[in-house]
């Protein structure tokens, strides 16, 4: 895996649905290093903490090879780092095969993977597409929120390395399938080893114990 872009954003203002909102999802690349930290990345502000930010969702990652697929799907080849709201656009994150708990190195940075992303609606106003988190959802490939366990700088074109690999082994896509995807017919083995897990984000744990209760 490689870090190929950094992407960070100040909240603008927006209209939607006849109402003014603030968002930080229109994320641009940087030229040069940021430093991680708990509380994310310098150079990016986190507008609506109640679903992004926070220990567990302090960095946003999304696979750059998500980004051929979306263009075809699309028709918009000129989609461009950041526009689904990254943080960090790196080669090869799967979410197939990535757990959470893994923890990756970036430079002295280490990051531990947390949860799925769940789209919301302003990922559709990034996009110009309403039904943009639908297709977001049924596509089940998320991206991946971690939270900084050693906090560094990082820079662009520096190798991405796994140095953890959990125990457990559910993938970040395992878990969101079983969340979202009716058809899914280990869902319920895939919760309960999910709710096991110490390293899931508390927000997901809330989602998972709930789905079983």
């Amino acid at each position: 895996m490689k870090l190929v872009s950094i992407n960070v954003s100040q909240p603008v203002k927006v209209e939607y649905n006849d109402k003014i909102i603030s968002t930080g999802i229109f994320k641009k690349p940087i030229n040069g290093s940021a430093t991680a930290s708990s509380l994310g990345l310098t150079g990016d502000q986190q507008v609506d903490l109640d679903n992004h930010g926070g220990e567990y969702k302090a960095v946003y990652g999304f696979s750059a090879h998500h980004y051929d697929y979306w263009r075809t799907k699309l028709n918009r080849p000129e989609l461009s780092y950041g526009q689904f709201g990254e943080n960090l656009t790196i080669t090869d994150l799967d979410e197939a095969h990535l757990c959470i708990g893994d923890q990756l190195q970036i430079g002295d940075c280490i990051l531990e993977i947390t949860q799925p992303r769940v789209p919301c609606f302003k990922l559709g106003i990034a996009l110009d597409l309403k039904e943009m988190p639908r297709l977001f959802v049924q596509h089940a490939a998320t991206g991946i929120y971690f939270r900084v366990l050693n906090p560094g700088e990082i820079s662009p074109m520096t190798q991405v390395k796994l140095i953890h690999h959990h125990p457990k082994q559910l993938s970040v896509q395992s878990l969101f399938r079983a969340y979202f995807d009716r058809d899914y017919v280990e869902a319920s083995k895939t919760l309960s080893l999910a709710a096991d897990i110490t390293e899931l984000s508390s927000e997901w744990r809330k989602k998972v114990l709930s789905r079983l209760n």
